[in-house]
């Protein structure tokens, strides 16, 4: 069945769109789905270890989140960094758009202005700053890239990434790790789950809106990643795969052969997964409970089926789970 647009859609109470993440972050809700017996269980992230297969190995994407959003003027002038060219000139998503114009230079705040160099077709700035991006006089208007349904609040920085965060790159956090505790991987690890780690540097196309009714014509942007030789190892002699976030199951779902082999590599990735996708890598799924209409949704309808995912989601709203980045998670086994 070919699906549209439109039946991604879904009503939200805006009260469920969570502004702040669960304290401590294992205490979040989870709602675990069985594919095979289509039950719906509602626990705790800190009980995951019951509903994990023992022999399974966590998938998890360690890339961290860049303070990538520069505010100016009390956020009267905004630059939000997609890419750097090197250290002083960057591309930029820019507001207000009519103040930065080819070829003009624009005062950002006293000291510091951006030349604009270039416009491209989607608006995106080429910019030569008027100082380096490490510059000190820069660090106070930096600010971390919470998405626009959260209120910025820079107190809640380091709760916006994983506890096993480490290679500096993403324009958003890989949500669906936020719930890991030092305390819970410990706890999973000595129960005999293995964890192993990939860099995905997620990018604003993740969360691009899909424009077109026929799904089939969005244009998927593509996110830089890394596939170690460890871990292709681990993966390799790995006997089940749970992929903690729709980041990590890109990775899997690029990388992975048929059957089953994984290479190490260093790419870029324009995987869409719709319904209909036959998963090669992917065993079961960690991940949070997504905005309508969205490629992340259409994920994991794939993953469990269209009605399933909808049903599930009814589900969620009746029992007030809360959602997008900082809500509750599930495990779809």
């Amino acid at each position: 069945m070919k699906y549209t647009l439109s039946d991604f859609d879904y009503d939200l109470p805006e009260n469920l769109i969570a502004q702040s993440p669960a304290h401590p972050r294992d205490h979040a809700r989870l709602l675990v789905y069985d594919r095979h017996s289509g039950k719906i269980t509602d626990d705790h992230f800190y009980n995951l270890g019951k509903y994990l297969p023992n022999e399974t190995t966590l998938v998890v994407n360690n890339s961290k989140v860049e303070k990538c959003r520069l505010l100016f003027q009390d956020g009267k002038k905004e630059l939000f960094v997609t890419s750097i060219r090197n250290n002083n000139t960057v591309e930029a998503m820019v507001r207000p758009g009519k103040k930065f114009k080819k070829g003009k230079t624009v005062e950002l705040t006293e000291g510091i202005s951006a030349k604009v160099t270039h416009i491209a077709e989607d608006g995106l700035r080429t910019l030569v700053l008027s100082c380096d991006l490490d510059d000190p006089a820069l660090e106070p208007f930096k600010y971390t890239p919470f998405p626009p349904y959260i209120e910025q609040d820079e107190t809640l920085s380091e709760e916006y990434q994983t506890v096993y965060a480490k290679d500096l790159g993403s324009k958003a956090a890989p949500t669906a790790g936020l719930h890991f505790t030092a305390e819970l991987l410990e706890k999973l690890a000595n129960s005999g789950v293995k964890r192993s780690e990939v860099t995905l540097h997620v990018g604003l196309g993740t969360f691009a809106p899909v424009k077109t009714e026929n799904i089939e014509e969005h244009d998927m942007h593509s996110e830089w990643f890394q596939l170690s030789k460890e871990t292709s190892a681990e993966l390799n002699a790995a006997r089940h795969i749970t992929a903690v976030g729709t980041t990590s199951i890109r990775v899997l779902e690029t990388a992975s052969g048929t059957p089953r082999k994984f290479n190490p590599q260093t790419r870029e990735t324009d995987i869409f997964i719709t319904p209909g996708y036959e998963f090669k890598a992917t065993d079961a799924v960690i991940t949070n409970f997504h905005l309508p209409k969205s490629t992340l949704l259409m994920l994991v309808a794939a993953f469990i089926g269209f009605d399933e995912m909808k049903r599930i989601y009814e589900h969620a709203i009746k029992e007030k789970y809360r959602f997008y980045s900082f809500g509750d998670a599930m495990l779809l086994l």
